[in-house]
């Protein structure tokens, strides 16, 4: 086992924790509240699927309400860190865009089982790479969009289509939402060993299959977020994403 589940476990989760929302509060970053319920919300939330997990993949049913219920948190995540009205239900969209064509891709093709084991920690990982790249592409390009305005209105007294004239301003920023993505890619093996390598060798894996299995996850996530940034681009240039004034 990596980490014993102990009491000493919890005091150093909870040290590391406050010392997050401490350093936090020094730099008046602004986090600190948000911090602490996060990792609290964290471990609620870890220790109730573990509760679950055994019951959820005993059918196709609850299996695929599981799945469901993954997406659409993501959504309201996402959508809530974009922008505060109500066309955050719109970030349903680039996560669905990203998501759904891999993993069905992957159920029709035998590469992942329709059983929870299985399905359930591969829907999670490309659900959350999602959901991150939704979030900063959105984010970004909102941002980007606010301040050079001007650009904008200047692009469309050229004659360009207010659809081109956004996509213009904001293409270069949002499109940054994949260094992570990349970066993880790039340096996988020389400077992290991500967690679905270490989880494969930790079950009895070989290096082989961990590093496929490994490699699998990377690529698929690279795919899944190179849809979503384009789709959440897309979105903000018609106006259907957008922040009050």
């Amino acid at each position: 086992m990596l980490l014993p589940v102990s009491v000493t476990l919890g005091v150093v989760l909870a040290v590391l924790l406050v010392l997050a929302a401490a350093v936090a509060a020094w730099a008046s970053l602004g986090r600190s509240r948000e911090i602490l319920v996060a990792g609290v919300r964290a471990a609620v939330q870890l220790a109730a699927v573990s509760l679950l997990i055994g019951w959820v993949v005993r059918s196709l049913a609850p299996l695929l309400g599981f799945v469901a219920l993954m997406f659409a948190v993501a959504v309201w995540t996402a959508g809530r860190r974009v922008t505060g009205n109500r066309t955050w239900r719109w970030a349903a969209v680039p996560i669905g865009a990203g998501v759904l064509p891999v993993v069905g891709a992957l159920l029709l093709t035998g590469l992942v089982p329709v059983r929870g084991l299985a399905l359930i920690p591969v829907a999670g990982i490309l659900i959350g790479g999602a959901l991150t790249a939704t979030v900063l592409g959105g984010r970004r390009a909102l941002d980007e969009l606010a301040g050079r305005r001007g650009e904008v209105e200047a692009g469309m007294a050229l004659g360009m289509l207010d659809r081109d004239a956004r996509l213009e301003i904001v293409r270069p920023a949002a499109s940054d939402a994949l260094l992570p993505g990349l970066d993880q890619t790039r340096t996988v093996g020389l400077v992290t060993l991500p967690g679905a390598f270490v989880g494969m060798l930790l079950g009895g894996a070989s290096p082989v299959e961990a590093g496929a299995v490994q490699l699998f996850v990377l690529v698929a996530l690279m795919a899944v977020q190179v849809v979503a940034v384009a789709t959440v681009l897309e979105l903000v240039a018609r106006g259907l994403l957008h922040r009050d004034p």
